[in-house]
């Protein structure tokens, strides 16, 4: 296979990945480094390294639309933030130490659970309102987003300490795996620190590029990002999420969704099979 075909083959897989994972809301990571590494047979840590570059493009372009639209939380992604750039961190480093067959297995029982997240996410119903912490107060994170119709929902923030701690396990993921880490990111804001779903995905979208920002840094330094891979892997991606943002909307998503989450059913039981064998 010459060079120009194994870009344009990564190209088109990256931009499945970014399709699917905006259209889902999961993010493309989670497709795209089992596909590199199962598909292609790209070693772990390189396709981890092109995965987090291609985080940092695609959040930086959706993002800003979505700050400008007035969905996403700036206060609450910069004060969360302190806690996932910490643990990307940690999950870089630790990742340069631990054998592939065991990032391969973790990464493995992260698509399982990323699986069971999307096949809940279309099942999912808003809570009802309730009493923000004092915390939240005091630090100004609730706030409100367009309903649709001309005006504006308001929302209050609570559980900041149980958010907190969950954004850290969302950052070492990310800096371990690769990941934007977005389903636990939703988690930590949608379920634990009850902010309503849209500003949820939207300020994690806003969160996922400065995390993985923090845990390249890591990888670029050992020498994990082969520029040659994650070029194709980048504009791919990047091509890919834009189109899913732009089709959202049109697209059956309930069975997108499905899809999704067999797929990365079927990728997580193979990397974790991959890594018990130790043939990653």
């Amino acid at each position: 296979m010459t060079l120009l075909v194994f870009s344009a083959l990564v190209f088109g897989g990256s931009l499945l990945a970014g399709l699917l994972g905006a259209l889902t809301g999961l993010g493309g990571g989670v497709v795209l480094v089992p596909l590199l590494t199962l598909v292609f047979h790209v070693d772990l840590r390189y396709a981890i390294g092109a995965s987090l570059i291609s985080v940092i493009a695609t959040s930086s372009g959706a993002a800003a639309a979505y700050v400008r639209d007035g969905y996403s939380n700036v206060r609450i992604g910069m004060f969360l933030e302190m806690a996932t750039t910490v643990g990307a961190l940690c999950g870089a480093a630790l990742a340069t130490r631990i054998g592939t067959r065991w990032l391969a297995v973790t990464f493995g029982a992260v698509l399982l659970y990323s699986a069971y997240l999307s096949w809940r996410q279309s099942r999912r119903q808003e809570t009802a309102s309730h009493p923000s912490s004092p915390y939240s107060d005091r630090l100004r994170l609730s706030g409100s987003f367009p309903d649709g119709a001309g005006g504006e929902t308001t929302y209050k923030v609570d559980r900041i300490a149980g958010g907190f701690g969950t954004m850290f396990i969302a950052g070492t993921l990310s800096g371990l795996l690769g990941i934007g880490s977005g389903a636990v990111k939703v988690l930590a804001m949608d379920r634990i620190m009850r902010i309503p779903f849209k500003v949820s995905t939207t300020t994690s979208n806003f969160m996922i590029g400065v995390t993985a920002a923090a845990s390249a840094g890591v990888y670029l330094h050992r020498g994990y990002v082969a520029p040659g891979l994650a070029f194709p892997v980048m504009l791919g991606v990047l091509a890919g999420s834009l189109l899913g943002a732009r089709y959202l909307v049109k697209a059956r998503v309930s069975l997108l969704r499905t899809v999704f989450t067999w797929v990365i059913l079927a990728l997580g039981i193979e990397m974790i099979a991959s890594g018990v064998r130790g043939t990653m």
